[in-house]
């Protein structure tokens, strides 16, 4: 199994924080942010690589920090190419490029940059193995208002079942945490939805297409989980993790 972490995004709303430095970079708790999730995903003895796609304004950045970090399993950093906002492949595309550039042909957890989590992936993943299907790791925001942010997803017996991205009349609280399995044979149904033109930038969008199509399973996490998505986010963040 390998992973991906999705890291090429430009994070304007974090302006000036994110100008010259890539929000899975920003320190939390003292630490830059993509630490606490490489904790997760190095406790994983299943994983063989990581990878981590960025851009060509934040690769630089990238590699100076990995050349500092203490990994414990082989991490290989991407460039997607993209200079700006304005020319983002999306999560999605970058996805896409990722399996393409390195011939990705293994399982794949996917998970966003720009998220912290207290569940433990090595749950998620006996969960993977007992399904063998497509997971998406849930948490219950238990507010509608706030869910309006957020990927909904409706479950019935575990599998999803109704999936709507930043819905205006949220359908249930649970909303998607940004982590994602996927067995190899799911890989190809990237780049179908890709080829078909369908929204690259959004994972939500993706799911909310594959579920149609393949059986995707839920995790509920009743752990604490955060989106990091704006300055109020991250001293909310910053203040949990220190303590």
């Amino acid at each position: 199994m390998d992973a991906i972490i999705l890291a090429a995004g430009y994070a304007t709303r974090l302006h000036p924080l994110t100008e010259n430095t890539p929000k899975p970079l920003l320190k939390v708790a003292g630490k830059p942010l993509i630490e606490h999730i490489m904790n997760k995903l190095e406790g994983l003895d299943v994983i063989d690589k990581i990878y981590i796609i960025t851009n060509d304004k934040f690769e630089q950045n990238f590699i100076e920090w990995l050349h500092n970090f203490d990994a414990k399993k082989p991490i290989e950093i991407i460039n997607d190419g993209t200079k700006s906002n304005d020319d983002r492949l999306g999560a999605i595309g970058d996805m896409h490029y990722a399996i393409a550039a390195k011939k990705i042909d293994n399982d794949l957890v996917v998970i966003t940059g720009d998220n912290l989590f207290d569940f433990s992936l090595l749950d998620v993943i006996d969960l993977f193995k007992k399904k063998k299907s497509n997971i998406v790791v849930l948490h219950d925001v238990k507010d509608f208002e706030l869910a309006k942010h957020y990927g909904v997803v409706e479950i019935k017996n575990d599998a999803i079942v109704n999936f709507e991205e930043k819905p205006s009349n949220p359908k249930s609280t649970l909303i998607s945490t940004g982590v994602y399995l996927f067995p190899k044979k799911t890989l190809s149904l990237v780049k179908k939805y890709i080829d078909q033109g369908n929204n690259p930038d959004k994972t939500g969008s993706f799911i909310e297409w594959l579920h149609k199509r393949e059986i995707v399973c839920s995790y509920v996490a009743d752990k604490a989980w955060y989106d990091i998505g704006n300055f109020e986010q991250l001293e909310k963040v910053n203040k949990y993790y220190t303590g």
